[in-house]
C-alpha cells in the first residue's frame, strides 16, 4: 500500500485539465490510507482549502462530518483505523466560480487497486453521488440513496456531502439527524473499537 500511495501522490494525469481551470493549479493528490483501516470515508474530491493544506477535510465540511461520526480530530485522522479516499484525489478547480466535479479518470486509474489494499474495512461511508455509484452501484440521486440507508447496512451507510451548501437539505430532511445519525455514530464506534 505504501508504494501505491506514493505513486498516487506523484500522479499528474490531470495536470493539463487543472491548468485550464480558473485556479490554474497543479495536481496535489490528498488521501490517507493504511491496510489496517476499518472505516473508509469515500468522499468526492478535495476542495481548495484541502488542496492548500494537503490534509483531507480541513474545512467546515470536515467539522460537520466529524460531528456526524462522533469522532474527534485524533480519531478521524488515525489512518491506521480510518481511510480517507476521495473519488478524485485532487482539487478539480473552479469553472465560473463553482467546484468542478471529480474527474472520472482518477477513479478509473487508481480506485480498484487502492480498495484491494484495504482488506480490513468493516464500514464504508460513500459521500455524494460519485462515491455512492462506485461503492453501492446505485443510479438514483443522493437523496433517494440516503433515504435507503438501511438497505446498505452493516457494511455501508451513504451520506450527503457535509458541506454548508447542504444545510437546506438537512433542514428539509429531519429524518437524517433523527434516524440515520444515531445509527451512524453507533456503527462507527463499533467498527473502531
Amino acid at each position: 500500500m505504501t508504494d501505491l500511495a506514493t505513486r498516487i501522490r506523484a500522479c499528474t494525469l490531470c495536470a493539463e485539465r487543472f491548468a485550464a481551470t480558473e485556479t490554474a493549479h497543479h495536481p496535489r493528490p490528498v488521501l490517507r490510507v493504511a491496510p489496517t483501516a476499518r472505516l473508509l470515508i469515500a468522499g468526492q474530491a478535495p476542495g481548495a482549502r484541502v488542496h492548500a493544506s494537503g490534509t483531507p477535510f480541513t474545512d467546515p465540511s470536515g467539522d460537520r462530518l466529524r460531528d456526524w461520526l462522533g469522532l474527534d480530530e485524533a480519531a478521524f485522522y488515525d489512518s491506521s483505523r480510518v481511510a480517507i479516499l476521495p473519488m478524485a484525489f485532487c482539487f478539480p478547480g473552479y469553472r465560473r466560480g463553482a467546484d468542478l466535479p471529480p474527474p472520472p479518470i482518477c477513479a478509473r486509474t487508481w480506485r480498484a487497486s487502492v480498495m484491494q489494499g484495504l482488506p480490513n474495512l468493516r464500514l464504508i461511508l460513500p459521500i455524494g453521488g460519485p462515491a455512492q455509484r462506485w461503492h453501492l452501484g446505485t443510479r438514483e440521486g443522493v437523496t433517494a440513496t440516503v433515504l435507503r440507508w438501511r438497505d446498505f447496512l452493516p457494511g455501508a451507510i451513504p451520506l450527503p456531502h457535509p458541506s454548508w451548501r447542504n444545510t437546506g437539505w438537512l433542514k428539509r430532511n429531519p429524518w437524517f439527524a433523527a434516524e440515520l445519525l444515531p445509527v451512524l455514530r453507533a456503527r462507527v464506534a463499533e467498527v473502531l473499537s
